[in-house]
């Protein structure tokens, strides 16, 4: 195969890794797919093929889940003790940071992102996830309840696991969203069916390698790849699959859940977003103006809580703007082995032609480019940090997730908050947003009144491994991460006993 232009930035455990064929885990062993077909992988800072992949599709997913099944109702892990369960999560975190340089080269070949950034936050998230939910393992528990019927009854509920999981995971975060999921449903006891994104399989598939290592039985976690419509569908339609998580767009979130209905399997979902940053006048903009450019360039703005929204009051508009424009100028966009780089590609052309199309799309329709707005260089798929201004509410810029790195800026000249956070709330998304204020009573009042499921104050957010993340409207079902996230994969059941 060809190897990417920095091949050389390769230690010899990525290059080693990559050197042949990538096949699937089913039931604890590598497998090709059933009918032999392989797919190309690319790095998107060049377009050059960084691995072949096997293809799974139905059969494919038919084995993982029958597997997985087993694991589940004959095999070990769901009747494994928490502490035990515990020590053998924690044991993957443990793994992913002896193997840290690797994952990290891998994910800048998988997604594009710098080197730096794939070390010390992808990397470090991902390891973080699993500790987090290593405690939890021990501490998954019901309650006694006082009830009023006639009698002498003793009650009390249990959290059980939910059974054989089907994730689907996306491309822009894939060490992370692998963790965000395997580490809750390995915690709360149940067995897996795992398809990352075809664009980005290759951490997936090393992370699989830790498998067996971290002492976790065979078909406990099966790694199936291919693309959305066979090997995806196949997941959401499975009737041995008793719950299906998917994080991605709102559209093939719908598909999902029409597929789910077959055996009315549970459902969580993390969608699309539009999230607004509204700065008020006093804000120190010190803070504001690098915070917001982090919220929606970070990732090349390719994260769905992104800040892709500003409204900015109009005596601190062209002051914002304008800080955010040059920090947008200044960021270093290249491939992500490059010295110093900030901000790396998109995840393929038909997201940059995507992207670009939208940024056209906008200044047709009256919006005016502030920075950016380009294509940079010839070969991968960069795009300039863009600020379109002159944006309103009608224009598909402003309404339709973009997930590039293009902020729509807009003004505001009014001190009524229900008035501000109706303009912020003007969305059929509600992920995310941020709140930038020194004002303590201003802050509380808009963290009430805009309708999203997590709002950032001075700040756009935390990954941290505690907080939920999940959305209103049409940005998803259920919550990720903390003890919600656990909550995901887990049955409550009642018991009633009469004395």
């Amino acid at each position: 195969m060809t190897m990417p232009l920095h091949h050389d930035r390769l230690g010899p455990e990525a290059r080693s890794f990559l050197r042949n064929d990538l096949d699937m885990l089913i039931d604890g062993k590598w497998v090709p797919a059933r009918s032999g077909k392989v797919f190309d992988t690319y790095d998107p800072g060049t377009g050059r093929v960084i691995a072949r992949v096997a293809e799974g599709d139905a059969a494919d997913v038919d084995l993982a889940v029958k597997a997985a099944r087993r694991a589940f109702e004959e095999g070990p892990w769901s009747r494994m003790s928490p502490s035990d369960r515990g020590r053998a999560i924690w044991k993957l975190a443990d793994l992913i940071e002896q193997n840290a340089d690797e994952f990290a080269e891998l994910e800048v070949l998988n997604n594009g992102k710098p080197l730096s950034i794939a070390r010390n936050s992808d990397v470090a998230m991902s390891a973080d996830m699993f500790r987090y939910m290593a405690g939890w393992a021990t501490k998954i528990s019901g309650e006694t309840l006082s009830i009023s019927t006639p009698g002498n009854y003793h009650c009390f509920t249990v959290r059980e696991p939910i059974g054989v999981v089907g994730q689907i995971i996306p491309w822009n975060a894939p060490l992370v969203m692998l963790a965000w999921k395997v580490a809750p449903a390995l915690a709360a006891g149940c067995t897996i069916v795992l398809k990352p994104a075809e664009q980005t399989p290759v951490t997936a598939l090393r992370f699989g390698r830790l498998i067996e290592e971290a002492g976790i039985p065979a078909g406990v976690v099966n790694i199936v790849t291919g693309f959305g419509p066979t090997a995806g569908a196949a997941i959401a339609a499975h009737e041995g699959i008793d719950k299906v998580a998917f994080t991605g767009s709102s559209e093939i979130g719908r598909i999902i859940v029409k597929a789910a209905a077959g055996n009315l399997k549970k459902v969580s979902l993390e969608l699309g977003g539009k999230s607004p940053a509204i700065v008020f006048p006093d804000a120190d903009l010190s803070v504001a103006v690098p915070g917001v450019a982090q919220g929606i360039f970070a990732n090349s703005g390719q994260v769905c809580t992104a800040g892709s929204r500003l409204f900015a009051h109009k005596r601190v508009f062209d002051r914002v703007v304008e800080g955010i424009a040059e920090r947008a100028g200044s960021i270093r966009v290249g491939h992500g082995f490059s010295e110093g780089v900030q901000m790396g590609p998109v995840i393929s052309p038909v997201q940059h032609d995507r992207v670009m199309d939208y940024i056209r799309q906008g200044q047709a329709a009256g919006a005016s480019v502030a920075a950016g707005g380009t294509r940079i260089g010839n070969e991968g798929n960069f795009i300039a940090p863009t600020i379109l201004t002159g944006t309103t509410p009608d224009m598909a810029v402003v309404r339709e997730e973009i997930f590039g790195p293009v902020l729509c800026a807009m003004s505001f000249d009014d001190d009524d908050l229900d008035r501000i956070a109706k303009q912020a709330n003007d969305s059929a998304f509600g992920l995310a947003g941020s709140v930038w204020t020194r004002d303590v009573s201003i802050a509380h009042k808009m963290v009430r009144r805009i309708r999203a499921g997590r709002i950032g104050v001075n700040t756009h957010g935390s990954t941290d491994a505690a907080i939920p993340t999940g959305g209103f409207k049409q940005s998803g079902w259920g919550r990720e991460k903390g003890h919600e996230g656990l909550n995901l994969y887990t049955e409550t059941k009642s018991v009633i006993m009469a004395l």
